[in-house]
């Protein structure tokens, strides 16, 4: 049977699950960069900083679809169901942030619960209208 691009792709991914797997199990601590005080933020850790950028882009992901449902005044090719889950669910990494004391996780999910819940009432807004 000839190789494809797609078996390759399959066999990469695969062996990379491997190597990390054995990294893991291996309990390679050293590995690890110690997580020291940014340079630029010198009250975060670097952990931090780079939670803070992470979660600039998955949170406003879903912006663009609010800013054009309330430019088109209309509901169309928005699911509502999926912002509401979403919105759920960024209230259980809320309360996962709260024991972790992660601040990045806390904030964006924070954010993120709100734009979601807001996408929904703008739906549901537009949806009546449309009716």
């Amino acid at each position: 049977m000839p190789h494809t691009t797609r078996d390759c792709c399959k066999s990469i991914l695969m062996s990379a699950a491997i190597v990390l797997s054995a990294i893991v199990v291996s309990g390679c601590e050293s590995l690890a960069v110690p997580d020291t005080s940014s340079l630029f933020f010198p009250g975060f850790q670097k952990s931090e900083v780079f939670g803070f950028v992470a979660g600039l882009g998955t949170t406003f992901a879903a912006v663009p679809d609010l800013i054009g449902m309330f430019r088109r005044r209309s509901s169309k090719g928005i699911n509502p169901t999926m912002a509401g889950i979403i919105g759920v669910f960024q209230i259980v990494w809320i309360y996962y942030g709260l024991l972790i004391v992660s601040r990045p996780v806390i904030a964006w999910n924070l954010l993120g619960v709100m734009i979601n819940f807001l996408t929904v009432g703008a739906y549901l807004r537009f949806a009546k209208r449309e009716a």
